[in-house]
C-alpha cells in the first residue's frame, strides 16, 4: 500500500490533509505485517492509526477495547463517515450477536469492536476462526501487563486469539506505559522478532502542570475557576464526593454536573452532551469520565484528590488542551493527602487472612455449601453484605478483586442487566384500551419485536423500540414508565448491579493460594506507584514536565518554563516594585480579592504581604472583612 493511498483515505473519510506525529509510521508498520507497539499520549490520535489501515486492507480489523461507551461512540462516528463498523457488547441478544458475527464472516465489515471478556466466549471464538482478519488492535494495551497501573486479567485471553489467528499482526496502543510495561506488553502479546515500536514524546508543550498546596481545597478550586476561563473537568475519587462538589460549585455560581459509573445511560448522555456543547462549564467526575471524550477546548483539568499513580494522573490531565492552546492541569494537595495515599496500599491489598474471611462470609451470604457453586452467578449487594458481616466496603471490594485475579471468583462491580417487560392485561383488553398516540405506537412496537410478553417477563432493548417506533430515547423511557403507572404493563428498566460468579467450586478458605504475581509483586508495584505520585506532589524542586518525562523513560532537553516550579524560579527574582505593580493589576477590576490570590509560586508570604501593605499605605487599596479592594 502506497504512502499516498493512506493519505487519500485520511482525506476522503476524515478531511485531514496529513498525519500527525507517528501516525504514518505506525500505519505503515502494521500494514506491512509487523507486530507494532504505539506509545502515544492522550490526544495523540490513536484511533487513526488502526482505522485508516483497516480501510486500506482486505478483511475485518478486530479491535479489543475495555470500554463499552468508547466502542459505541467510535462505531457511531465511523458509520456517520460511511464506514461499516460493528460492536459486540453486554446487553445484546444472542440473535443480534450472531447477525454481527455472520456479517463479519461473510465480508463487507471493516472494523469489529469487542471487549476482552468476549474472548472467553466459545461462540465468538468459533466464528472468529472463520473470519478474514486483517489485523488485531489492542487498545489500552497497558491493561495486559501486571506491571501496568490498570492490569485486567481478561486481557491475558488475547494470547488465545494470537494462537487462533497466527497470521494476523497485532497493533498494541497505549497512552501510558513505562519502559518496563512496554517490554511486558510485547512479551505478553508474543510479538515476533520483526516487531516495531514507535513512541511519541510524552511532552505537552501547551499544558502547564501545577501543584497547589492548600488546606482549603474548595476555596482554591473557586479561585482557579475564576482565574482561568473555559471548560473544565474536576476529578474526585468517590461518587458522593463528585455529587457534593458539583452541588457546592452550583451554589457558588459555577455551572457543574457530576458524573460517575452509577448513573443511568440517559443521565450520562444528557450530562456529557451539555458539557461538550458548552452549556455546562464544569464536569465533576470520578475516573469513569473522560476516556474517548472528543472535546478539544478543555482549558482546565483539576485533581481535587490525589490519583493512585503517575499514569492515571498523566492520562486524565492530558484531556486538557487538545486544541494546542494553553491549558492547565492542576493537582490540589493538602498535608492530609500523604497519609491517605499510604492508607490506600493496605486498603487495596488487605491482609491474606482478611481475604479468606471475605471468601468464607460470601459463602455464608449465598448459603453456598463446600464443593458447590462452580459457574453460579449471583447479584451482590455490597452495602447489605458489609452491614450483615460488619465489614468496611473498600477492603471488601479489594478482596473480591484479588479473589478474581487469583481465579476463584469473577467479580463485576457494574454488570448491566437488560430491561424487561410483562403485559398485565390480556390481548383483548389491550386492544380495547384507549391510549395516547405515542403510547399506542410504543405498544405496537413491543408486540412487533417481542413474543411472550403476556406470559413471562421478556428482555427488551429500548434502542430497538426507538428504531421501530421513531420515538426518541426519552419518549420511549417515559412512555414505558407511564404504561407501568397505568398498570398496562410492568417495565423493569435495565440497571447496573454488581455480580459475582464462582469460577470454580467453593473451597475451604485455607486452601486458597495467592501467588506473588497475584498479591506480593502487585502490592510492591502499587506501593512504588503511590510513592511516585506522592513524590511528584511533595518535592517542589524539579520541573513538573521533566519529572513526568523521566517517569516514562524520556529525557527532557529543557525545562518547560510554565509549570509551577519553573514559574516559581522566575518569581523569586521579581523585585518588590514589580510585585506591587503585579498586585495592582490584579486589583484593577474593582472586585474584592482574598489573601490567597496574592500568594504567587516561589514568593515568600511575607514579601507578598509587604507589597500589599505598601499599596494600602499608598492609599491605592484597602482591606475590608479580610478582602483587599481598590479604593474608589
Amino acid at each position: 500500500m502506497s504512502r499516498d493511498k493512506f493519505a487519500e483515505i485520511l482525506g476522503e473519510y476524515w478531511g485531514y490533509e496529513d498525519f500527525r506525529g507517528i501516525q504514518r509510521e505506525i500505519i505503515q508498520s502494521i500494514s506491512a505485517g509487523h507486530d507494532t507497539l504505539g506509545l502515544m499520549p492522550t490526544g495523540g490520535g490513536k484511533s487513526i492509526t488502526f482505522q485508516v489501515p483497516a480501510l486500506a486492507a482486505e478483511g475485518v480489523c478486530l479491535v479489543i477495547t475495555p470500554l463499552i461507551a468508547l466502542m459505541k461512540d467510535q462505531v457511531n462516528h465511523l458509520r456517520q463517515r460511511g464506514i461499516k463498523a460493528y460492536a459486540i457488547y453486554a446487553g445484546m441478544s444472542r440473535g443480534e450477536i450472531l447477525t454481527v458475527l455472520d456479517n463479519c464472516v461473510y465480508g463487507g465489515v471493516t472494523l469489529l469492536y469487542v471487549s476482552p471478556e468476549r474472548l472467553s466466549s466459545e461462540l465468538f471464538l468459533a466464528r472468529l476462526s472463520h473470519m478474514n482478519v486483517s489485523f488485531i488492535t489492542i487498545d489500552e494495551a497497558h491493561c495486559i501487563s501486571q506491571w501496568g497501573y490498570d492490569f485486567r486479567p481478561a486481557y491475558r485471553r488475547i494470547a488465545t486469539v494470537r494462537q487462533l489467528l497466527p497470521d494476523a499482526p497485532i497493533l498494541a496502543l497505549t497512552a501510558t506505559a513505562t519502559p518496563r510495561v512496554a517490554e511486558d506488553i510485547c512479551r505478553q502479546l508474543q510479538f515476533r522478532p520483526t516487531a516495531q515500536t514507535f513512541q511519541m514524546s510524552f511532552a505537552r508543550d501547551n499544558l502547564s502542570y501545577i501543584v497547589r498546596a492548600t488546606e482549603n481545597k474548595e476555596a482554591e478550586l473557586l479561585h482557579i475557576l475564576n482565574s482561568v476561563r473555559g471548560s473544565a473537568i474536576i476529578y474526585t475519587r468517590s461518587r458522593d464526593g463528585a455529587r457534593e462538589l458539583a452541588k457546592a460549585l452550583n451554589a457558588a455560581g459555577v455551572s457543574a454536573f457530576y458524573y460517575h459509573a452509577g448513573l443511568t445511560n440517559l443521565d450520562k448522555d444528557v450530562r456529557q452532551k451539555s458539557w461538550q456543547q458548552g452549556q455546562t462549564r464544569v464536569m465533576v467526575a470520578t475516573n469513569a469520565f473522560g476516556m474517548g471524550i472528543d472535546k478539544a477546548d478543555v482549558r482546565l483539568v483539576i485533581h481535587f484528590e490525589m490519583p493512585d499513580s503517575i499514569e492515571a494522573y498523566y492520562q486524565e490531565a492530558g484531556r486538557a488542551g487538545r486544541d494546542g492552546k494553553r491549558a492547565y492541569a492542576v493537582l490540589l494537595h493538602s498535608k492530609a493527602d500523604s497519609g491517605k495515599l499510604k492508607r490506600r496500599i493496605n486498603e487495596t491489598f488487605p491482609a491474606i487472612d482478611f481475604i479468606r474471611r471475605v471468601y468464607d462470609h460470601l459463602a455464608y451470604y449465598y448459603e453456598m455449601a463446600m464443593g458447590d457453586g462452580e459457574g453460579v452467578t449471583r447479584e451482590f449487594d455490597l452495602e447489605r453484605f458489609c452491614r450483615t458481616f460488619r465489614f468496611f466496603p473498600v477492603p471488601v471490594v479489594s478482596a473480591l478483586n484479588l479473589l478474581t485475579r487469583a481465579g476463584y471468583l469473577d467479580y463485576k462491580d457494574e454488570d448491566e442487566s437488560q430491561s424487561r417487560v410483562l403485559f398485565l392485561l390480556d390481548r383483548d383488553e389491550l386492544y380495547r384500551l384507549d391510549t395516547g398516540d405515542e403510547e399506542e405506537i410504543l405498544i405496537r412496537a413491543l408486540l412487533r419485536n417481542y413474543g411472550g410478553l403476556f406470559s413471562n417477563y421478556t428482555f427488551i432493548r429500548e434502542d430497538d423500540l426507538m428504531h421501530d417506533s421513531g420515538l426518541s430515547q426519552q419518549a420511549v423511557y417515559e412512555g414505558l414508565k407511564e404504561l407501568t403507572r397505568r398498570r398496562i404493563l410492568h417495565y423493569i428498566p435495565r440497571k447496573k448491579v454488581p455480580r459475582i460468579t464462582y469460577t470454580i467450586r467453593r473451597l475451604d478458605s485455607k486452601d486458597l493460594v495467592f501467588t506473588d504475581e497475584v498479591y506480593a509483586d502487585r502490592k510492591e508495584e502499587y506501593k512504588t506507584r503511590i510513592e511516585s505520585i506522592a513524590s511528584y506532589a511533595e518535592e517542589a524542586k524539579e520541573c513538573r514536565s521533566t519529572f513526568l518525562l523521566r517517569y516514562f523513560g524520556e529525557v527532557a532537553d529543557h525545562d518547560c518554563q510554565h509549570c509551577d516550579i519553573c514559574i516559581g524560579r522566575k518569581n523569586k527574582s521579581i523585585k518588590t516594585t514589580e510585585l506591587i505593580d503585579k498586585f495592582s493589576a490584579i486589583l484593577s477590576d474593582g472586585r474584592p480579592h482574598a489573601r490567597h490570590e496574592f500568594h504567587l509560586t516561589g514568593i515568600p508570604t511575607d514579601r507578598s504581604l509587604a507589597a500589599l501593605q505598601a499599596l494600602i499605605e499608598a492609599g491605592e487599596i484597602e482591606q475590608r472583612d479580610g478582602y483587599f479592594i481598590r479604593k474608589q
